[in-house]
């Protein structure tokens, strides 16, 4: 079995920082893709940053300049630092990982339980 642990959300004001953590558990054979996502009440799960086993990252273009996505391959683990937060980061963070357990069988994607991140104004 798999699992994505997170933590580090919080109620922080506007322009405050925060940093969520991410460690992969379990059988893995190889992590690929690794990101995180958030999910505002009413609003659709979006993707907030990416990176890739070789660390190429992107970012939607709402946190661009504020929010940088680390990642640790040797323990499994992902990072994101939010600086400058707004109230519209206020979300759900889901930490998210494409995951191949054995040699050559698929990638599965796995979410993590999500930490609620609140921003007030």
């Amino acid at each position: 079995q798999v699992q994505l642990v997170e933590s580090g959300g919080g109620l922080v004001q506007a322009g405050e920082s925060l940093r969520l953590s991410c460690a992969a558990s379990g059988i893995i054979f190889r992590i690929y893709d690794m990101g995180w996502y958030r999910q505002a009440p009413g609003k659709q799960r979006e993707l907030v940053a990416v990176s890739s086993s070789s660390g190429n990252t992107n970012y939607t273009d709402a946190v661009k300049g504020r929010f940088t996505i680390s990642r640790d391959n040797t323990k499994n683990a992902l990072d994101l630092q939010m600086n400058s937060l707004k109230s519209e980061d206020t979300a759900v963070y889901y930490c998210n990982a494409k995951i191949a357990r054995r040699i050559s069988v698929s990638v599965i994607n796995y979410w993590g339980q999500g930490t609620q991140v609140t921003v007030s104004s």
